[in-house]
């Protein structure tokens, strides 16, 4: 079903790389690399959009652990595959969508055992937290016992130059969903996250919006951290809404510089580790932390910057 956009995003970017403008050897030239810097780039769309929801509305432990939760269902997916004999070239694809369903399944759960009970949030997040970390070992265990040469590590903390051009297509789709549904309903869930009563009385369904939020929260920090990592969803997720934070002075700001601050330190951060490991191959740093560090320095410069528009 993905071979036939997949190849139209190989064409895309093979024409690209093989435009004349481009200096020889740089990462405009290489398609892996290319792949990676436009599969960091949806990322950084789709964190920046809904990183100001997460840290509006205090979810960044809930996004943590769905992060996290997905090592039991790599290790799942991993084990699934064993036992069906699944072809190599299709184990990617099928672990892939074994654990999108199970992080759906987890951030679903999570939010209707915490309406359902009197527990706190941090709580309820904490038993699912460790419950699926728990799974996770137990299935590593028995996984580790066929001799498999899968790497649940290298799967779960990504790399973004090892992209396949059908991931790339879940991206794109996922960045649309993202935008249909913040279209519809982002009002709604920054009133409900102001003042859940005023929502109701104005008949804004505030149970169906963060059930909404929670699965495409689920499905976005899963399909995601197979490419950029744990690390990278992280980062991307919450420091750069944090940044903006400091800097806004109404939501409408919040929601944009979220974006614009995402993309820039996706971006930067991939040149900047092409660029060193390109020319100091002995001092070679990930992807991932460098764009993780670069945000974190914007979020510092975002205080003392933010205390300047404030007066200003």
């Amino acid at each position: 079903m993905l071979d036939l956009p997949a190849s139209w995003v190989d064409y895309a970017i093979g024409l690209f790389c093989q435009l004349p403008c481009w200096p020889r050897d740089s990462i405009w030239t290489w398609h892996h690399a290319m792949l990676g810097l436009l599969a960091t780039l949806l990322v950084c769309f789709i964190c920046g959009a809904m990183g100001s929801l997460v840290v509006g509305n205090r979810m960044a432990f809930f996004s943590d652990a769905l992060a996290h939760c997905a090592f039991a269902g790599v290790a799942l997916g991993l084990l699934l595959c064993i036992f069906a004999e699944t072809p190599q070239d299709l184990v990617r694809q099928r672990i892939t969508l074994i654990m999108v369903a199970f992080g759906v399944t987890v951030g679903f759960l999570i939010a209707v055992v915490r309406d359902q009970t009197a527990l706190a949030s941090d709580t309820v997040i904490g038993v699912f937290y460790a419950g699926a970390v728990g799974l996770g070992a137990v299935v590593t265990r028995m996984v580790a016992s066929y001799g498999t040469k899968f790497s649940i590590e290298e799967f779960i903390f990504g790399n973004p130059n090892s992209a396949q051009s059908w991931e790339i297509v879940l991206l794109v789709a996922l960045a649309l969903l993202t935008t249909l549904f913040l279209i519809f309903t982002y009002n709604w869930l920054v009133l409900a996250s102001a003042s859940a009563s005023l929502a109701l009385s104005r008949r804004v369904p505030v149970r169906l919006s963060r059930y909404l939020f929670i699965v495409l929260l689920a499905l976005m920090v899963n399909l995601s951290q197979q490419i950029t990592g744990t690390l990278l969803i992280n980062g991307l997720l919450i420091v750069p809404a944090a940044a903006a934070a400091n800097m806004a002075r109404n939501l409408r700001q919040l929601f944009w510089l979220s974006i614009a601050i995402a993309l820039s330190v996706g971006f930067a951060g991939s040149i900047l580790s092409w660029e060193i490991g390109a020319n100091f191959p002995r001092y070679s740093i990930g992807t991932s932390g460098a764009i993780v560090v670069l945000s974190v320095i914007v979020f510092v410069a975002s205080i003392p910057l933010g205390r300047w528009l404030r007066r200003a």
